[in-house]
């Protein structure tokens, strides 16, 4: 069976998750998502993970867990997840190339569906 991942995450961005669940009780993850809202139309959401959801998909690296939301799948297919941390910022960072614009402030962006029947294809391919 060959592997597959709606998203891949960078050893800083599997690192950071590493640490969420070593210190909250109980956290198995994180679980990525998305939500209408901010001045270009959506948001990515980050939310800890203590009972994971038979639905989500489940990306593993190195111990991190990171579970995309389903009806976020599509939005988030082909994105790298990173961490930075700079003087001004600290989080997670996203690379999409679903995303056809952001706001100013970098709060939202405006997400265009990725391709149903490559995603799909990517699915059947890894059973």
């Amino acid at each position: 069976m060959r592997s597959f991942a709606v998203i891949s995450m960078t050893e800083g961005a599997a690192a950071r998750v590493r640490e969420i669940m070593a210190t909250r009780a109980g956290a198995r993850g994180i679980r990525l998502g998305i939500r209408k809202g901010g001045c270009a139309g959506m948001e990515y959401t980050v939310d800890l993970v203590t009972e994971p959801n038979p639905k989500d998909d489940h990306v593993e690296r190195d111990g991190a867990h990171v579970y995309v939301a389903p009806e976020a799948a599509l939005f988030l297919f082909g994105t790298e997840m990173d961490f930075e941390q700079t003087t001004l910022r600290t989080g997670f960072t996203f690379r999409n190339p679903n995303q056809s614009s952001a706001c100013g402030c970098g709060e939202s962006v405006e997400l265009k569906p990725a391709d149903l029947k490559l995603l799909a294809e990517a699915r059947a391919a890894a059973v």
